[in-house]
């Protein structure tokens, strides 16, 4: 990131910062809400009152803040960024469930580069995340993959959450995303169009209606399913013939006691393309520990690659580590996926 870049990003975190802390104040409310009101008063370029509250003093320091920016002259990356900066405040602040903190950029970035390699710029893109959160993940994968692009990346997010929607829409709508969110179960029938990839940082554990799950292939003989499996299931099942599924999951997948269906389920519909672990210092131990799960649906130009691409990228600190880790990738790409 450029000096101007993280300048740019700071100067718009600490406005919403500073507008935060006085609405959490004024509305006595959680960080998360209060950035929630503070997106909605930048995109409606006034100030929320209501039953006076904030009271005027307020709302005329919450109004200089806001005039002291100008969101177009901010690119999307940088909105992002700063958005991403308030919420992370708000994890500490409001100690969100583990469940539903972000992604970090260099997931993300890595997963933008592995997309761009496997389906290049030819093909008109869009894009699912199954398991949407707040959009850090999809908008991060977006805002790199667009400016290589002629036509517009179509973006659609799905959650349960509705205040990680809301935090979504918000940050969504002050990029100016070309995203389409939807409040539902991720595992009932999706309702947008199918797409050419899916991704998604999969909740890990299980999913406590096994009637509504005894239809997938995922689902467990006994007792509850993994929702990561039941959730990897139905993205792939909406891809359009062809295409990607690269998604987070736990290093230890494929030991788990669920693997032999949820292997048997792949076998059927879609091609194991890569699995690759991420840097161990990412994460606080092994058992936290998530890799990068390539797959390709069955269909179109698709077949089975003559070697599955795996390894562990080093650590994004060790440049020239990287680099050569990245070559490889190149490499096994030109040798192994037809477009």
């Amino acid at each position: 990131m450029s000096i101007l870049a993280q300048a740019e990003t700071e100067t718009l975190f600490k406005v919403l910062d500073q507008s935060v802390t006085i609405l959490m104040q004024q509305l006595t409310v959680s960080y998360v809400d209060a950035l929630i009101e503070t997106g909605d008063n930048l995109l409606s370029h006034s100030v929320h009152v209501e039953d006076g509250k904030p009271d005027e003093q307020q709302v005329d320091a919450l109004q200089k803040l806001y005039q002291s920016v100008n969101l177009q002259s901010f690119d999307a990356e940088t909105i992002r960024r700063a958005i991403q900066l308030a919420l992370l405040k708000a994890i500490h602040n409001d100690r969100v469930d583990p469940n539903h903190q972000m992604t970090p950029d260099s997931i993300g970035l890595l997963t933008a580069y592995l997309i761009a390699k496997l389906v290049g710029n030819n093909t008109e893109l869009s894009i699912l995340d199954i398991a949407v959160g707040t959009g850090n993940l999809l908008t991060t994968v977006i805002n790199q993959l667009q400016p290589e692009r002629s036509s517009a990346i179509h973006g659609y997010g799905v959650d349960n959450d509705d205040n990680q929607l809301a935090i979504a829409a918000m940050s969504m709508d002050l990029q100016q995303s070309p995203v389409e969110l939807f409040h539902q179960d991720a595992l009932d029938p999706l309702l947008m169009p199918k797409t050419m990839v899916a991704i998604g940082d999969l909740p890990v554990g299980y999913y406590p209606l096994d009637e509504r799950v005894k239809n997938f292939k995922t689902s467990a003989t006994n007792g509850h399913s993994y929702v990561h499996h039941l959730m990897m299931e139905q993205a792939m099942a909406h891809l359009l013939p062809g295409g990607w599924g690269v998604f987070l999951v736990p290093t230890n997948i494929f030991q788990s006691r669920a693997s032999q269906g949820l292997l048997k389920w792949m076998s059927s519909a879609a091609y194991l393309q890569g699995l690759l672990n991420l840097p161990k210092n990412l994460f606080l131990d092994d058992k936290s520990r998530k890799s990068v799960v390539v797959l390709q649906k069955h269909g179109d130009k698709a077949q089975q690659a003559g070697k599955v691409l795996l390894g562990e990228f080093p650590s994004f600190e060790d440049t020239r580590a990287f680099e050569a880790f990245t070559a490889q990738i190149d490499e096994w790409v030109g040798q192994n996926i037809i477009r």
